[in-house]
């Protein structure tokens, strides 16, 4: 890949941008709509997963990759610790009930957002 740095252009290696070979890559995977979907409103508790997807995230855990699952999940209502709480439990829940390999589970932080732009995504469909 190709990028101007001032007026000079440099070369990047793709791997460049990455951990160095042989460390493990800390790799972050949303949870709704990348390994579960719904059948009609988006109701986490309606959440189906999706096992091919679900392997795919334990294949790069298995590879020796740190996983954090993050969720925007309960991020709406930060002061509603109640709510936030029934989320974690629920989301903690259901990827054990799933099968999914991980270290970390991440809520809260996330911002919502309608589209994400960023030099290191991937799809779940491009694993």
């Amino acid at each position: 890949m190709k990028i101007v740095i001032g007026f000079k252009q440099v070369t990047v290696k793709e791997n460049d941008r990455f951990s160095p070979e042989g460390e493990p890559k800390k790799i972050y995977v949303d949870i709704d709509e990348t390994i579960c979907f719904f059948p009609d409103k988006r109701l986490y508790t309606l959440a189906v997963p999706d096992k091919d997807n679900i392997a795919k995230i334990n294949k790069l855990y298995d590879e020796g990759n740190i996983i954090t699952y993050w969720t925007a999940r309960g991020a709406s209502q930060p002061s509603n610790k109640k709510r936030f709480n029934e989320y974690k439990s629920l989301t903690e829940k259901q990827l054990v009930e799933w099968g999914c390999k991980f270290h970390f589970l991440e809520m809260g932080n996330k911002p919502s957002f309608d589209l994400l732009i960023d030099d290191k995504t991937k799809r779940i469909e491009e694993i």
